[in-house]
């Protein structure tokens, strides 16, 4: 199944790669050229799930979900932001906490 999801998924790259719209067709005609065999139940599956988007944008943008704002925004504005910055993070770490202890509450833990 490995080598299925692959296949397809490269077979969508190469299309977009070469500006043609990805069809299940298409995928399927090239995972046949590549000599693996597709149900074309699953090239369909992923043209559906890649129409109307831009496949090499969602490649590009795949590391920028939103880390740089903030960055960006502690540089620009000085200290008061960086502190504003840091008070998500003390707020992410009681979260983990209170996480942990619930899990102390249900009567098992990690080394138990």
């Amino acid at each position: 199944m490995a080598s299925v999801d692959l296949a397809t998924s490269y077979a969508a790259l190469i299309l977009a790669d070469d500006g043609i719209e990805i069809t299940a067709d298409k995928i399927l005609a090239l995972t046949e050229a590549a000599s693996v065999e597709v149900e074309p139940i699953w090239a369909s599956l992923l043209a559906k799930a890649l129409e109307g988007k831009d496949v090499k944008e969602l490649l590009s943008n795949i590391g920028s979900g939103g880390g740089g704002a903030p960055a960006a925004a502690a540089s620009a504005a000085g200290g008061a932001a960086a502190a504003a910055a840091e008070a998500p993070k003390e707020e992410e770490k009681k979260k983990e906490e209170e996480k942990e202890e619930s899990d102390e509450d249900m009567g098992f833990g990690l080394f138990d």
